[in-house]
């Protein structure tokens, strides 16, 4: 069994806890937050043990693992001991806000030859994941466009959205993520983005985008066209499409249940999309945990790792900078 400490235990850290705590694989042996009363919280409920500083689990030689979901801005720190300690480290998404950062921890730890999986985990949903096996049996011949689509049903807070980074850090990374593992050696070389604000005004205030497109174009030619709304009235909208020389594959919505309602005055009543992330992409998220524990104990790659964090950062960047370029800018990954 595998010891692992979790380190952040806020939405998406206490998400992964209830996960690691449910798979054969790991024992959840530690968990740590910056707020003390959550950790000790937390580890009555997720029956682990409270920790008031990483580091005890740094130096607990027991320790196999550490499972970063912890704020943005803490991630370079903790990849950067966890690696001198030779731990195992899966990191949520995005590495860091600052591309510097992220660089010259790249460079700090490769001495170290550290194992690093991100958490992108939108490359282990079963219907995004099949889109790239039948890319690959060459189902829908030569690659020609990818369309992807994600609009959340609602804003996160104010306060969440000032730290985040802006949508094309935060939400569309994902998105670029994706369009990075479809091309597969394939390249992107140049992009052009646009946000607006229509009906939340908030965005104004802070600078940020509540809608916004993002096209790709490849080395190989391959258009890739993002888009992206912060809110959605009719549920969490996860689509992705690719087009090629001889077909299209799509994946598409989750419901609770594929049932259709036919009636006097309607033929196609379906139930609602699912409206949260964690129930949308709850198998998602378990594909990605298995493969950790196939990265710790067999030492087989898992789908991304730190490289990937890197890029998509990079795209990121890039889009921003594009918004008030209005220019195609060119994409440089080294």
């Amino acid at each position: 069994m595998i010891n692992i400490a979790l380190f952040g235990l806020g939405r998406i850290g206490f998400m992964h806890g209830k996960n690691l705590m449910r798979n054969k694989d790991f024992n959840l042996h530690y968990v740590y937050d910056l707020n003390k009363k959550l950790t000790q919280k937390a580890a009555k409920i997720l029956k682990s043990n409270p920790i008031d500083n990483p580091s005890i689990a740094f130096r607990d030689k027991k320790v196999d693992a550490v499972f970063i979901a912890s704020t943005t801005s803490t991630h370079i720190k903790l990849i950067t001991d966890a690696a001198k300690y030779k731990k195992t480290i899966f990191c949520e998404k995005p590495l860091d806000l600052d591309i510097n950062k992220i660089n010259a921890c790249k460079k700090k730890i490769e001495k170290f030859k550290p194992k690093i999986q991100l958490g992108f985990n939108r490359r282990y949903d079963p219907g995004h994941n099949s889109l790239k096996k039948k890319l690959l049996q060459g189902k829908i011949g030569k690659l020609e466009k990818i369309i992807i689509t994600s609009r959340d049903p609602a804003p996160p807070s104010l306060k969440y959205l000032k730290e985040s980074g802006g949508i094309f850090r935060d939400m569309m990374i994902h998105d670029f993520d994706l369009v990075r593992f479809y091309l597969g050696k394939d390249v992107p070389k140049k992009l052009i983005a646009t946000g607006s604000n229509i009906s939340n005004p908030k965005f104004n205030i802070i600078k940020d985008y509540e809608l916004a497109s993002c096209m790709i174009k490849s080395q190989k030619g391959v258009l890739c066209t993002i888009t992206n709304s912060r809110h959605c009235s009719f549920g969490y909208d996860q689509r992705v499409e690719l087009f090629g020389s001889k077909g299209m594959i799509i994946s598409d919505n989750k419901r609770e249940n594929e049932t259709s309602l036919y009636s006097s005055n309607s033929t196609s009543g379906k139930e609602p999309l699912m409206h949260f992330f964690v129930e949308r992409y709850k198998e998602a998220y378990k594909n990605q945990l298995y493969d950790f524990s196939k990265f710790i104990k067999k030492n087989l790659r898992p789908l991304a790792e730190f490289e990937e964090g890197r890029k998509a950062l990079i795209m990121a960047n890039a889009a921003q900078k594009s918004i008030f370029s209005r220019k195609l800018e060119e994409l440089n990954f080294i």
